[in-house]
């Protein structure tokens, strides 16, 4: 199985999709989501899990930053920004709902929330896992939720790498 994203240019990721951008929710939380491209997933995938996150945020937060959760993906492409737009998957919560993330609600965190590196430029990790079957989640899942649900139909994955800074 291979990812890509027309967003990820070198392995740095294009300034819309992170704090440089444009596109913020009232918390001031980036909000355009990266496009993705899957190939090649193996046969008797039934959906497509994402688990997006910043393992450089541990320095300075404590914990690894999740940036976004989606589960029950049935095809192979996400569009740029179609994270806030799209019905047919459901998202859980980001970062974004921590004390450090100002405690933002779960319907606001259950979106993609883009990059914002604090101190220097970060690697952000965008995992996709091929799954032999439709998870049993609702809207605003967490992640260890997702992890527990996947346990035992994970067919493949990828994980796709790209650096943001601010």
């Amino acid at each position: 199985m291979k990812v890509t994203s027309t967003g990820i240019i070198d392995g740095i990721i294009a300034d819309e999709y992170g704090a440089k951008g444009t596109q913020f929710n009232e918390n001031e939380m980036p909000l355009y989501s990266l496009p993705l491209k899957i190939e090649d997933a193996p046969q008797g995938t039934k959906s497509f899990a994402i688990v997006m996150e910043d393992k450089d945020a541990v320095p300075v937060c404590g914990f690894s930053w999740i940036h976004w959760l989606v589960a029950n993906l049935t095809r192979d492409e996400l569009l740029a920004g179609e994270s806030q737009t799209a019905t047919d998957f459901i998202q859980g919560v980001n970062s974004w709902i921590s004390i450090q993330g100002d405690n933002q609600s779960i319907e606001a965190s259950s979106y993609y929330g883009g990059m914002a590196p604090p101190n220097a430029p970060h690697l952000y990790e965008t995992h996709v896992y091929a799954l032999d079957t439709l998870l049993d989640l609702k809207p605003g899942f967490y992640m260890n939720e997702l992890y527990r649900a996947m346990d035992g139909h994970i067919l493949d994955c990828f994980t796709l790498k790209g650096e943001y800074s601010n």
